[in-house]
């Protein structure tokens, strides 16, 4: 079952538009991010900084299985960090549950992404990464909630998320 849930996840992928955002589709998008100093580690500062699942995702651009993060359940209010550098990338507030089992969000913190297009499955998708530390954190697609449509579906590895007390 599980297997047939699959193969019919992806076909529906296969038919989602890729999304252009703040890109032109070819190269990574600095536009808004050219404010943010670049953190630039080795792979060996990369490792003894992150947990191996971590350096996979951030580094290596894998993703985590779905329905393994924490992070779905967090309704709590706060902000959501790259898990590489802190840099906040969302707020409580773009939170929403997408039902495909990794952390959802219907848009992104000012300039702390960068995207560019993959082609690691075959068609075209929007890839999006820290816009400080260029951590891998997940993929964008058209069938977000309003106000924007979006929705970022993140690894919950590639996040931290910090609690504001109110």
């Amino acid at each position: 079952m599980k297997r047939r849930r699959f193969i019919f996840s992806m076909l529906a992928l296969a038919t989602m538009p890729v999304i252009p955002l703040r890109s032109n589709g070819s190269e990574k998008n600095t536009e808004k991010t050219h404010n943010i100093k670049k953190l630039q580690l080795s792979a060996t500062e990369w490792q003894q900084r992150l947990t191996e699942a971590q350096f996979n995702i951030l580094r290596e651009e894998d993703t985590e299985p779905p329905h393994s993060s924490p992070l779905n359940t967090e309704k709590r209010n706060g902000v959501y960090v790259c898990a590489g550098c802190d840099l906040p990338l969302f707020s409580s507030a773009m939170k929403f549950d997408s039902g495909t089992g990794w952390p959802s969000f219907f848009d992104s913190l000012g300039n702390a992404i960068e995207t560019k297009i993959d082609f690691k499955i075959i068609f075209p998708r929007t890839e999006y990464h820290c816009a400080r530390c260029g951590g891998h954190q997940g993929h964008v697609f058209k069938d977000g909630p309003q106000p924007t449509g979006l929705r970022f579906c993140n690894n919950g590895l590639a996040l931290k998320f910090i609690h504001l007390k109110v």
